[in-house]
């Protein structure tokens, strides 16, 4: 009887430690498999854990306890164990589901083992004890009792699972260490063997992506080029984009190239080896793994260093005040912007909501009326950069009319997205910023009519992260005829900032989730269209 139990209690808590772990493995890799970050996530979701910490300390009563008050807890324990399992179980929709990477399914094993670990000593501790004080207990009811270590060491691999999952990222450092050398060496041999390709490097704390889709959109109108897809800008990331896609036959090879910490864009120069580069801006991103400011400014400027290095060309945002004071550092500096100063400047700039107009003056005098499909003025800044470097390597500006008219909204940026009936959807969701929630404000500004933004704020902004998202509440205040807040909690700042403006407080409403958000914008009621801005949407691990 007692042998049944406890093999049903194993069975309850190792199927709750399969959901469990498979949901802490896909939480450590939305945090992108760094240990660090993920335990800085685990104290911040704190109160996940205090259900499997209470029953991690109050299973030890088994030590103590025997009989039917042994029997009653380890059945109490099961039911929770249950309510474990059905809180992690699989089959939530994710806006990023679990991606069973080879990297994933090495740690996976790792785990696999370490929870093996516990329950053969579980076996083989029940076992050991079934003879005491010289009576053979192993063929009575009492035998699985006389010690509650194995009861204890079956739930432990459950209640511990969020720590044995960092833990086996942690021993398979070295594997994943030696397995990114050989892939990154394979890609450093790859380009080795493309002497003619000319490769361009494009970082920024914003506008990286936008920058890498535009330039690539007016290259290709003389070159055969390769860019790095969708938001590709880590090591593996631009490692599998070069073994995967690069051809001889290749031209330009654009490569973005993102960081979170110090000396990640050199360790990126060190694998794509960029002739030239384009730094797009410098501001508050991921300040809470940078540090500082100075930090996200020196380590974007790793890339002008290796240019410099290399003798090409590094273009700059000189309208950026930051990238501007530290340009005077690198003579072979290419500015562009829309203030004076600049090497390329864009002028006469007519914005409406079908598009935008501008006129280009490059560093020789020529100048060049264009016109694009993009909205906003913050868009003509990285238009002109991508003018810039195009322009450089001798394409004239008048042949860059078309490409520049061709340039469509890249996914998730300030995508113009029409639902039809009285609904049309701007959809900024990709990531936020200071910068770009203004931007996002002043599009939205455009429309004559019911102007309605959804948003669950600025993350990733460190110590500066309530200041920021407050001055977001009081410029939304400005902006918006109606706002939906996503996420109680988070949205504090936001609220309070569009409170202190003195904003109708019954046209702001707090959901919990972006579904329930959409859901209350369906239901406004409004003669004029609704145009729905979609500032930022977090992903699962926020």
């Amino acid at each position: 009887m007692n042998i049944v139990l406890f093999v049903i209690y194993a069975v309850i808590a190792l199927g709750a430690t399969v959901f469990l772990g498979l949901r802490e493995f896909h939480m450590l890799q939305l945090n992108g498999y760094k240990t660090p970050e993920h335990s800085r996530w685990m104290k911040k979701n704190a109160k996940r854990y205090i259900l499997p910490a209470v029953l991690f300390v109050v299973q030890f009563a088994l030590l103590f306890l025997h009989g039917g008050a042994a029997v009653a807890l380890i059945i109490v324990l099961s039911l929770f164990n249950i309510i474990i399992g059905l809180l992690n179980k699989p089959g939530k929709k994710f806006k990023k589901p679990l991606v069973y990477t080879a990297r994933m399914k090495r740690m996976m094993v790792t785990f696999c083992i370490l929870v093996a670990i516990y329950y053969a000593i579980a076996i083989i501790n029940g076992k050991t004890y079934a003879v005491v004080d010289g009576i053979d207990f192993s063929r009575t009811e009492t035998r699985w009792f006389i010690n509650g270590l194995p009861y204890i060491l079956a739930g432990s691999a459950l209640y511990v699972t969020p720590l044995l999952v960092p833990l086996s990222n942690l021993i398979n450092k070295p594997v994943e260490k030696a397995v990114q050398n050989w892939y990154i060496n394979d890609a450093k041999r790859i380009l080795s063997e493309c002497p003619t390709l000319h490769k361009v490097g494009i970082t920024g704390s914003y506008g990286k992506t936008s920058m890498k889709f535009y330039l690539d959109e007016l290259l290709n109108s003389q070159y055969n080029t390769l860019k790095t897809p969708e938001s590709f800008n880590t090591p593996m990331g631009v490692t599998i984009t070069i073994r995967r896609d690069l051809k001889p036959t290749h031209e330009y090879f654009i490569c973005e190239m993102g960081a979170r910490r110090v000396h990640e864009i050199k360790e990126l120069c060190g694998i794509a080896d960029p002739h030239d580069g384009i730094i797009t801006s410098v501001g508050p991103q991921h300040l809470e793994t940078f540090g500082s400011i100075d930090n996200v400014l020196n380590t974007k400027f790793e890339l002008a260093d290796h240019v410099k290095a290399k003798g090409g060309k590094i273009y700059l945002n000189g309208d950026n005040e930051l990238i501007r004071k530290k340009a005077p550092e690198y003579p072979n500096a290419v500015l562009y912007g829309l203030n004076e100063g600049n090497h390329y400047r864009a002028t006469d700039i007519s914005v409406s909501d079908r598009g935008t107009e501008f006129t280009v003056t490059a560093p020789d005098g020529e100048t060049q009326r264009f016109s694009m499909k993009l909205l906003g003025e913050h868009n003509v800044q990285n238009v002109l950069g991508a003018i810039a470097y195009a322009h450089g390597t001798g394409i004239s500006l008048d042949k860059l009319t078309l490409p520049v008219k061709r340039i469509a909204a890249v996914p998730h940026r300030l995508q113009l997205l029409d639902k039809g009936g009285n609904m049309t959807f701007i959809d900024d969701a990709y990531n936020s910023n200071p910068s770009g929630c203004r931007a996002a404000l002043n599009v939205l500004g455009l429309f004559e009519a019911c102007r309605i933004l959804v948003t669950p704020g600025m993350v990733e902004l460190g110590a500066k992260q309530e200041e920021l998202n407050f001055e977001f509440g009081q410029e939304a205040a400005k902006a918006c005829d109606h706002i939906v807040l996503v996420g109680k909690a988070q949205t504090v700042p936001i609220y309070n900032g569009i409170k202190d403006a003195g904003y109708d407080m019954d046209n702001v409403f707090v959901a919990d989730s972006l579904g329930e958000a959409l859901d209350h914008v369906r239901a406004y009621q409004t003669d004029k269209k609704k145009i729905v801005l979609l500032e930022n949407d977090l992903p699962d691990n926020y």
